[in-house]
């Protein structure tokens, strides 16, 4: 699995948000079904998540957040140190540094169901062009850009380095760049197409490397270093590239 600029802690036990935080609105407290014990996520936007298992007293949730609170404030700071620029909406052009692609935007206007139309490095949107539905349809137009790039260079990968792997997904995630699953299910975040070719390539190498070491022991690393000498460098570069997501995939209400 690899994150790339977002860390999470969790503890076992440690709620009414407290004095220092309750008027910020960038923090969130979200009550999980799944969740066994309570987790904070400082994400690379500078966001605070805050995870709690349904039901959790507000007591416990403030003596957990006071509890990590230096550690938190750490992050968010690292998160304002590197944040991206606000950028006007929607974008002039968009620039996918992976494959080599620069797509014009242009919104024509008119009326009805908002469409989008991608030919030729010109991203064309017609009809309802309210913020909200463009953003849906660029998200939506990344995930399937994100496909047609990704999966034939993952099988290559594959088939370069004699990997196997069942199935490759493309998913829009915050805090993760790709992971693998027991089942050799491989899921990249589309927004790995704003990264650097050979960026990439080392976070598709750390995934396939993860079909034969479900870990990040010495071993799973001398896998990836026989594939990819430089990943050091690379897995650095991977850490920062959250700055080289444009604000509207995950601004405004994204979910």
């Amino acid at each position: 699995m690899a994150r790339g600029g977002v860390d999470v802690i969790s503890d076992g036990a440690a709620a009414q948000l407290p004095l220092w935080i309750e008027q910020d609105a960038t923090w969130s407290v979200r009550e999980s079904q799944r969740a066994r014990r309570m987790v904070v996520r400082v994400f690379h936007s500078g966001r605070v998540e805050v995870v709690v298992p349904v039901k959790t007293s507000p007591r416990l949730i403030e003596t957990f957040l006071e509890r990590h609170r230096l550690w938190i404030e750490r992050k968010r700071a690292e998160a304002r140190r590197t944040a991206v620029a606000p950028e006007p909406f929607p974008p002039g052009s968009i620039d996918l540094p992976a494959c080599e692609e620069r797509w014009q935007v242009q919104v024509a206007g008119g009326g009805g169901r908002l469409r989008l139309a991608a030919v030729d490095g010109l991203i064309t949107f017609s009809g309802d062009a309210s913020p909200a539905a463009l953003r849906a349809a660029l998200r939506h137009w990344l995930l399937e850009r994100a496909r047609v790039v990704l999966e034939p260079a993952l099988a290559e990968c594959a088939r370069e380095y004699g990997f196997s792997y069942e199935r490759m997904v493309i998913r829009r995630q915050r805090t993760r760049w790709g992971s693998c699953s027991v089942r050799g299910t491989i899921s990249l975040n589309g927004c790995l197409l704003f990264l650097p070719p050979p960026v990439v390539r080392y976070l598709l190498i750390h995934e396939l490397a993860h079909t034969r070491h479900m870990n990040h022991s010495r071993r799973f690393w001398q896998c990836v270093a026989r594939c990819c000498p430089d990943y050091q460098r690379l897995d650095r570069a991977l850490t920062e590239g959250w700055r080289s997501v444009p604000a509207w995939v995950f601004g405004e209400g994204a979910p």
